[in-house]
């Protein structure tokens, strides 16, 4: 009976390596937030390496994205990472969006919530595992481009319009 439910287990594993989620590749930077605000290049170095594979329109995958249910737990992240913030479609998006979304950068980076720990586990990424000062260096700029913004728009179009109640 074990016999038969470790080769059932085996075909299962076999049969989802064909299941493949599309591939993040599309590189498509017409609407990056690079082309709308300055950004240092520690501060561009620093986002290439901690945060463009999850919040980008282009992902750097590892070998072991090959590999299923891996795959599918990573194309979750990335999609979930791109629907909160999407560096390369970031200035589509309108301007109190973009002054919210720098916000929660900021608080993110601050309150250590980014980059996420699972994806420097087991020694992976150790590259995106922020120093103080990188940290410092992401939020500095956030802060710098909010008081840009604060200087070229009028104070009611950087805030967020409530969202209306759903019926009962």
């Amino acid at each position: 009976m074990l016999k038969k439910i470790f080769i059932g287990l085996a075909v299962v594993l076999i049969a989802i390596q064909f299941v493949k989620p599309e591939k993040n590749l599309s590189d498509d930077n017409t609407y990056a937030i690079t082309t709308k605000y300055d950004m240092p290049e520690d501060v561009k170095k620093t986002f290439e390496v901690a945060c463009n594979d999850c919040h980008s329109n282009k992902t750097v995958y590892p070998w072991y994205s090959n590999i299923q249910p891996i795959a599918w737990f990573l194309d979750h992240h990335v999609v979930d990472g791109k629907k909160h913030f999407n560096i390369s479609t970031f200035t589509k998006l309108p301007v109190a969006v973009q002054n919210h979304k720098l916000e929660e950068t900021i608080e993110m980076v601050k309150e250590k919530e980014m980059p996420l720990e699972s994806y420097t586990y087991f020694g992976l990424h150790k590259e995106a595992n922020l120093t103080d000062a990188q940290r410092e260096a992401i939020v500095s700029w956030a802060s710098a481009q909010m008081d840009s913004l604060k200087a070229h728009y009028p104070a009611d179009s950087l805030k967020m319009k409530p969202r209306p109640k759903p019926a009962k």
